[in-house]
């Protein structure tokens, strides 16, 4: 996905359909002179609704519509008629996002599966017709309701990639070279810090026609969670994650420390991502021989850990068989 095209992050004006008003209205036709009231109700002003739709991967197709208004109810009219319901709006956003009230940052709901449906702000009702009036006491009421006003307000759209792995690392770790290896992702990969500044996704194939989607989240830096390097802007794809795969490359002596950077990181964020599984990979472990491996394994971390090389392909297969195991524990 190209960097240019990659938005996870809109702030959209949303205002609903105002009710229409009730009707006034007395029955009078060639054979009746004095009949009652039969003004009809105002219908519904239209919603804003917000629904997943799985075709999406970014929010850029909103990034440039600023404002979202619904279609307002018409009015009741003679006869009983009821007016139209105004026609609702549909904001579709890509599986995973987040949506929140601008002023209060308030965390509304989430949007997790196709076609999922949430109503971001009610449209006005409409206003009841004199003929819902009408009483022993008050036989021709001359009066009726207005339609309700409709709500209006900021609201951000956020996205937090869904995906079984996240891979987690500093930066030139060596993660957009493993995705590119094990999918068909194509992210950037150089050999200078922050190469990948979007989040990249992959589908990675398993035995028997099995999947499952990889994300590589760009580079976290010491005091990324008060937003050093690339600050807290990816640290949110995280969340949505379900096993956490850290990547540190074998050319780091102290491969242990630099994972607790890591750990310490992502719990400075948000503590409850040290709830989820986690796995190990020192990357470029073709620099490596047995006899450094055996030192490293004496102070890796107690986690399920493996060596891994994606440019020489040594322990691929052993890695998807630890992930799959892992997912389905």
């Amino acid at each position: 996905m190209a960097e240019s095209n990659f938005v996870d992050y809109v702030k959209i004006f949303c205002r609903s359909g105002k009710g229409g008003a009730g009707s006034v209205h007395l029955h009078r036709d060639k054979l009746t002179r004095k009949g009652g009231p039969d003004g009809g109700n105002g219908g519904r002003g239209g919603h804003v609704i917000v629904k997943g739709n799985r075709q999406f991967w970014t929010l850029l197709h909103l990034k440039y519509k600023k404002h979202v208004f619904a279609v307002n109810g018409t009015n009741g009219s003679k006869a009983l008629k009821t007016g139209a319901d105004g026609d609702d709006v549909f904001v579709e956003v890509p599986l995973g996002t987040v949506a929140k009230n601008a002023e209060t940052d308030e965390i509304l709901f989430e949007i997790t599966e196709n076609d999922d449906q949430k109503i971001l702000i009610r449209g006005g009702r409409g206003g009841l017709g004199n003929a819902n009036f009408k009483s022993s006491t008050n036989r021709t009421p001359r009066y009726a309701q207005p339609g309700e006003k409709g709500e209006e307000n900021w609201f951000i759209f956020e996205l937090k990639i869904l995906a079984d792995i996240g891979l987690v690392g500093f930066p030139n770790a060596g993660k957009s070279t493993l995705l590119s290896v094990v999918s068909a992702a194509k992210p950037r990969i150089a050999d200078y810090p922050f190469t990948t500044l979007v989040p990249n996704l992959g589908i990675v194939q398993y035995r028997d026609n099995r999947s499952f989607v990889m994300a590589d989240i760009p580079g976290i830096i010491e005091g990324a969670h008060e937003g050093k390097g690339l600050g807290i802007r990816f640290l949110r794809h995280i969340e949505r994650n379900s096993v956490l795969l850290f990547m540190v490359p074998a050319d780091n002596l102290e491969i242990h420390n630099e994972y607790k950077i890591l750990l310490n990181e992502l719990k400075q964020y948000n503590p409850e991502l040290l709830d989820k599984k986690r796995i190990l990979a020192i990357s470029k472990s073709d620099l490596l021989d047995d006899e450094l491996k055996q030192e490293l394994e004496k102070d890796l971390p107690d986690i399920p850990h493996i060596f891994i090389s994606a440019v020489q392909n040594r322990g691929i297969n052993k890695l998807k068989d630890l992930i799959w195991t892992t997912l389905n524990e």
